[in-house]
């Protein structure tokens, strides 16, 4: 039966030779259209192309059919009984061509592709492509929509046909002229970015700039967008309402005949579905679903890293593994939402008593790993597992039950005891293991000389905190002696412990560790407390007190310190002008901003501030300019070679020139010898501290020599 459609067009012919004219024309034109339509669709039935939809494929995400229209039958030949379920790949004309319907971020979702029909046959089709997404967002399969592309399709089909696919792109797309200026978007770059048709063009791109990327990025998209080459890659956009969002972008250039560009395109989909996926897969990957600290993969991963760099710069860390006790008793009595809640209280516990740069994971059921990545000395590692068990000393609260826990921990310190991750854990837990067979809450280290120091850093601790309670400590007195008159002048008071078993322990055993724990702040108070007391009493006693000196730490020096200092002098109604404080060089590069306040308003009390041990840190000119400070203390180092060693000398000669220059007072430390004296003098240096005078004195001693008026003589020896 003759196709209805060739019977017209028959019927347009014969009348077209009897018209002329406007006629003719129009007549002319409705035959162009009828075989337009017959060449479009030769084998459409006698109701007419426009009776079938377009044909289209579902599939889901493996590529399986589950969806095939009439329009897909009519163009394929197969029913839909016989093309639900199988996969996309049957209509595929060459068998070793890759799935395109998968990869949906290639920079386009339109394509031309080879297919193959049921009789054989191959053509050339247009393929949109278009995810589809569940309720929570998420793709769960896609929709292939084609137009098979005949050699007959004529430029003016071409142009409606392409024009079609890209307005119903499932991507963003945004077409400039050759001044960058917006000239058409589709419905998808409305859906993206917020901003219609009319709002976007005679605009630039700018109008979607984030301001995320710097300028050598900005420079590489502009380029693509001048011709330099296509270039695809992600950048953070920003919608109308200003969110900012991850778009995957492609962005190439149109010519025209003489190879000028006449237009840019950008094709862009918004990624930020799957980059919150991404994320979520990467947290799952390195973090703990319970706790929400780094899991055993992210603390090797970060680890690994430390150790990189501890080779290098031959640093120190150390790897503490802990086990609590009696949990899992807890949780077979209360549940697995007690033992849950006990978890992640116990998290935050630990995470409170370390660093930010500390590293807290957790391995798995009961057991944690601390990675500490860079510590000064090895024993603060056992610092910080004391401060970890004390974190568990109060109870926890929880359901209403009064829950108490221990804990057992390991250590390994690095490099002595390895420089890999595996082996660091393995051997902490086995320094664990063995504190938890001993059944006691503690900590051990895997080295048995570190442990042995651990120990011996521990009971120093412990005995220090008994010596202030139970006034174990004392403050002795080194005179400082006028290098012009030989008076006395002054005094440096010197801590001094006389333990009740161990006797005299040195200062530079104790301080380190009163440092290291925070002692050092009681320590301090205690020193400034009971100077201040002395001077009172040798007062009262009738004695003429020269100024005292007592230290003080760089972790005393806070903005607190002048009224502490005050409300001691008021209570023992003492004049500031008895009191000299004396600070290290390593307090002074904390910042002048942090540091000149507070030493300004001690000053201003009338209080004179000595800087100590100089030479030994950072001694600059450029702070001492800045700097209230009225005394420089040589440090013995340089002291000791004097006068034979030529270094020694060019340095004490350099400190008093500088000092002189700046007009403060300078005080040798260390002197011992008549030559040393004599050097000093005629270099002009002002006052000495050594045992060629006096070594530091009980009370009752230095007492004794102010009241008799004890000179140094100044004879050169």
């Amino acid at each position: 039966m003759p196709d209805a459609r060739l019977e017209a067009c028959i019927a347009l012919c014969r009348r077209a030779r009897e018209l002329d004219g406007a006629a003719l024309l129009q007549t002319l034109s409705e035959l162009e259209s009828a075989l337009n339509e017959m060449r479009l669709s030769p084998t459409a039935s006698p109701q007419g192309r426009a009776a079938l939809p377009q044909p289209e494929i579902r599939m889901d995400l493996l590529g399986y059919i589950t969806g095939w229209n009439a329009g897909a039958e009519h163009l394929f030949g197969y029913t839909a009984e016989e093309a639900l379920g199988q996969n996309v790949l049957f209509l595929y004309a060459d068998s070793s061509e890759e799935i395109a319907e998968m990869f949906l971020d290639d920079g386009s979702a339109v394509m031309e592709v080879r297919r193959r029909k049921k009789s054989g046959d191959i053509f050339w089709a247009s393929l949109s492509l278009t995810a589809e997404r569940d309720e929570a967002g998420q793709p769960a399969g896609f929709v292939a929509r084609m137009s098979e592309i005949g050699d007959g399709l004529s430029d003016e089909d071409k142009l409606r046909l392409h024009a079609r696919i890209i307005e119903d792109s499932d991507q963003g797309i945004l077409i400039t002229d050759s001044e960058e200026r917006i000239v058409s978007v589709n419905t998808a770059f409305t859906r993206i970015t917020g901003y219609t048709a009319a709002e976007a063009i005679g605009k630039t791109p700018d109008i979607l700039r984030s301001g995320k990327h710097n300028a050598d990025f900005r420079a590489q998209v502009r380029s693509a967008m001048r011709g330099a080459g296509p270039w695809h890659g992600e950048i953070i956009g920003k919608r109308k309402n200003g969110e900012h969002f991850p778009q995957s972008v492609s962005i190439s250039v149109v010519r025209n005949d003489t190879n000028d560009i006449t237009h840019a395109f950008s094709i862009f989909s918004d990624i930020s579905v799957y980059k919150e996926a991404e994320a979520r897969i990467q947290h799952l990957a390195n973090y703990d679903s319970l706790t929400g600290l780094p899991n055993r993969s992210l603390l090797t991963q970060l680890t690994d890293q430390a150790l990189t760099v501890a080779r290098r710069q031959h640093g120190h860390g150390a790897m503490l593994v802990l086990a609590l006790y009696r949990f899992t008793s807890i949780y077979d009595t209360l549940g697995h939402e007690v033992r849950d809640t006990l978890l992640r209280d116990i998290s935050q516990r630990f995470r409170a008593t370390l660093r930010d740069e500390d590293v807290l994971c957790r391995l798995d059921g009961d057991r944690f790993a601390v990675a500490l990545l860079d510590i000064q000395k090895r024993e603060h590692a056992g610092i910080v597992a004391q401060k970890l068990l004390s974190s568990l000393d109060a109870p926890f609260l929880i359901d209403g039950h009064n829950l108490r826990i221990g804990a057992s921990i390991g250590i390994a310190v690095y490099p002595e005891d390895g420089m890999e991750t595996d082996t660091l854990l393995r051997f902490a837990d086995s320094a664990r293991t063995r504190v938890h067979q001993s059944g006691e809450v503690g900590y051990m280290f895997f080295s048995a000389e570190m442990n042995q120091r651990a120990k011996e850093h521990l009971w120093f601790e412990s005995e220090l905190r008994r010596a202030l309670a139970e006034s174990q400590l004392q403050l002795h007195y080194q005179p400082k002696v006028s290098l012009r008159s030989g008076r006395i002048v002054g005094a440096e008071a010197l801590l001094r412990w006389k333990h009740p078993e161990r006797g005299m322990v040195s200062p530079g055993i104790f301080v380190p560790v009163a440092e290291e724990t925070g002692l050092i702040l009681s320590l301090g108070d205690w020193v400034l407390e009971e100077a201040c007391r002395q001077i009172r009493q040798w007062k009262d006693a009738g004695l003429e007190v020269p100024p005292i000196a007592i230290n003080i730490s760089s972790r005393q020096f806070d903005a607190a310190l002048p009224e502490r200092v005050h409300a001691v002098l008021d209570k023992h109604q003492l004049p500031p002008n008895l009191l000299k404080l004396e600070i290290t060089e390593s307090l002074l590069v904390r910042g002048a901003e942090n540091v000149i306040p507070i030493m300004n308003q001690l000053v201003a009390m009338g209080l004179a501030l000595a800087l100590d041990d100089f030479g030994t840190g950072y001694s600059s000119l450029a702070y001492l300019k800045k700097f209230p400070i009225s005394t420089l203390k040589i440090d013995r180092s340089f002291v000791i070679g004097l006068p034979h060693e030529e270094n020694d000398c060019a340095i004490a000669r350099a400190i008093v020139t500088m000092a002189q220059q700046l007009r403060q007072e300078i005080v040798a430390e260390g002197v011992e010898t008549r030559e040393q004296m004599s050097f000093l003098r005629d270099l002009g240096c002002d006052q000495l501290q050594g045992y060629l005078f006096s070594p530091a004195l009980p009370p009752a001693e230095f007492e004794r020599k102010v009241r008799d008026g004890e000179r140094l003589a100044l004879r050169r020896g």
